[in-house]
């Protein structure tokens, strides 16, 4: 499974030195002086240094921010956003594949799946070109008689703070800066500490393709420090955050200051449901990819994969030979197909639960190992199957984050719904059925933002998705997206 080739490196002059931040359309270091790595986890090689932002740089920033939100860029037509949106999309699409690289280099994502991202951005950067007249005034009728005529606004709610994970930067940042221009509202976004370069690198794009100062502003860092701060800031308006439960639970908590918007996407432990009626020629590299995906390392990953007991180990058998077909290696090499995980500390907490998974009494069908040979100066594991696991496991409640599957057995379609919506988690799930009335019927009761009937991962930026339950609140695209980042106001005018 473990690719060995030797590996011609694509090179991006962005690669190596260190990166400022960016406050008011100016790059800077950071107040303090502070900096720290950003490592190839395919590598372990550090391959440029980031500003260390604290409490003073978001406050710096946030207040370039304000002036830009309360500025000329309040005077910016909705055709005038809208003609932004467009040239930020051609300059992006023209630099995609740098992109796309610096994605692999920093997280590690095959090459083949983030050169493949570019036709979801684009699609996301022209669906949000085309909303940029949401904030509207109309008139609604009233009980007074003609006396007052009464007029519905919707205007940009201000500054937006955005926290993005480190897991799809390239994508990520979209839900923040998109709706961020067409609305006329203005950001500061606080990219993973584990990979920050794109969201650098596209910010410098955007100033390239016009972004008037202050519009958007990237502050690098930790959360404890920049992210705590944005969060909590109460000059912030709106705060967007993708990551874990427990830091949404701090982020909801630090929002009460000023009482400002919150949009969450957090944890997830999806089921993945598989019917005897299954295509199994279908299901079997679709559930596989599922959770392999992105190594694992996705929110909406359909880790607890639910298998009807009467195909339990037909399917099983075949998941395994699947799996051993997947090539593990460095994202650069066009023959892989996952990568490593993102850092050391995500390498243990995987091996971690592996380890517990297998005390707990499941079985180790396949994988379970971080490679070693040429590739053990990464942070490769195996994809890793687990069968014969009980809905109450660790390993079946807890997110790993990891190429890791639980194979979970059910009887018929009442007890695969107990189990799918035993969790606190209610971010997506997944069906694997021919027939249509299953279909319709578990995806009426399964109890999660996004349900995927023989597919999984499918998403659409003008559709959009959101979270249930533990794993968040508030919508990612659409225009319901659109429309949380404007407030609503109602004028009674008693005028002639």
């Amino acid at each position: 499974m473990d690719a060995t080739q030797k590996i011609d490196i694509p090179r991006s002059d962005f690669i190596g030195g260190s990166k400022g931040l960016l406050i008011g359309g100016k790059w800077r270091p950071s107040a303090s002086g502070k900096e720290f790595d950003t490592v190839n986890p395919a590598t372990g090689e550090v391959i440029a240094r980031l500003a260390e932002g604290d409490k003073t740089d978001i406050d710096e920033a946030v207040a370039a921010a304000r002036r830009a939100f309360e500025g000329e860029w309040s005077r910016w037509t909705p055709y005038d956003r809208q003609r932004l949106l467009l040239r930020v999309h051609d300059v992006i699409e023209k630099n995609f594949d740098e992109l796309a690289l610096l994605e692999t280099l920093d997280m590690g994502a095959p090459l083949s799946r983030t050169k493949a991202l570019k036709t979801f951005v684009s699609q996301a950067i022209l669906f949000y070109a085309s909303q940029t007249r949401a904030a509207t005034t109309e008139s609604a009728p009233t009980s007074f008689a003609g006396q007052f005529t009464a007029l519905k606004i919707k205007a940009p709610v201000g500054v937006v703070g955005g926290i993005i994970p480190w897991n799809a930067p390239l994508v990520s940042q979209w839900w923040i800066l998109g709706p961020t221009l067409a609305t006329g509202c203005t950001a500061v976004l606080k990219p993973a500490e584990d990979a920050s370069l794109t969201a650098l690198r596209v910010a410098e794009l955007l100033l390239e393709a016009g972004v008037p100062d202050g519009v958007v502003n990237v502050v690098t860092g930790f959360g404890t420090g920049a992210g705590a701060a944005l969060a909590a800031h109460p000059d912030v308006d709106r705060v967007a955050f993708t990551g874990s439960t427990e830091t949404g639970r701090k982020i909801v908590e630090a929002s009460a200051g000023n009482m400002k918007r919150v949009q969450l996407e957090l944890g997830g432990k999806s089921p993945d449901i598989v019917f005897a009626d299954a295509d199994l020629d279908i299901a079997v590299p679709g559930a596989a990819m599922a959770v392999y995906g992105n190594s694992g390392q996705i929110c909406t990953a359909g880790t607890r994969l639910l298998v009807q007991r009467s195909i339990q180990d037909e399917f099983v058998s075949k998941l395994q030979e699947f799996s051993q077909t997947l090539r593990v290696g460095n994202g650069l090499d066009p023959l892989v197909n996952l990568g490593p995980l993102v850092s050391r500390k995500q390498l243990d907490r995987v091996l971690e639960y592996i380890d517990i998974g297998a005390r707990e009494g499941a079985s180790l069908t396949s994988g379970g190992k971080r490679l070693a040979g040429d590739l053990e100066a990464g942070y490769f594991v195996e994809p890793t199957i687990f069968a014969g696991v009980n809905n109450d496991m660790r390993i079946a409640r807890e997110e790993i984050f990891g190429p890791v599957v639980s194979v979970i057995p059910f009887d018929d379609a009442d007890d695969a719904i107990r189990i799918a919506n035993d969790t606190t988690y209610g971010l997506a799930g997944g069906i694997w059925t021919q027939s249509l009335s299953t279909a319709h019927q578990m995806s009426q009761r399964i109890k999660a933002g996004t349900i995927w009937v023989n597919c999984y991962g499918a998403l659409d930026p003008g559709v959009g998705f959101g979270g249930y339950k533990m794993s968040g609140y508030g919508w990612k695209g659409g225009p319901e997206h659109v429309n949380g980042f404007l407030y609503e106001k109602v004028v009674y005018m008693n005028i002639g």
